[in-house]
């Protein structure tokens, strides 16, 4: 439980950064910036921890044929269920620009996320 809650608040971080520096994705709804984006956050963490380990070793071949490209489609696939997965159970407004942006700020959390946990010394 304590490994998903840092999981978590890093990915919070990420998100935040990322969105900062493009600001492909919106969140239209009465709650506040940042619980938004820990809703968000929470729904990117827990895709991240449990579906996408699943869908990578299944598209592990076609990863391999483009040379690892189809592993930036499946993050930037797994950013759209997270806003779809807030905005439907939480009802936060999360709207995403169009792909291209959202490849970008995925590879920036990916990036982020990388840095904060070595950083931070955290193994996932």
């Amino acid at each position: 439980m304590t490994k998903f809650l840092v999981r978590w608040i890093i990915t919070a971080i990420a998100v935040s950064f990322a969105i900062t520096l493009i600001p492909c994705i919106t969140f239209s709804n009465d709650n506040s910036l940042m619980a938004s984006i820990f809703i968000f956050s929470m729904f990117l963490a827990l895709i991240n921890a449990s579906i996408a380990p699943a869908l990578k070793a299944l598209s592990f071949p076609i990863t391999i044929l483009t040379l690892g490209l189809f592993a930036l489609v499946l993050n930037t696939a797994m950013l759209y269920l997270a806003a779809w997965c807030s905005t439907t159970f939480f009802g936060v407004g999360v709207a995403i620009s169009d792909f291209g942006s959202a490849l970008v700020v995925s590879i920036l959390i990916s990036v982020a996320t990388w840095f904060i946990s070595t950083i931070t010394a955290f193994e996932e």
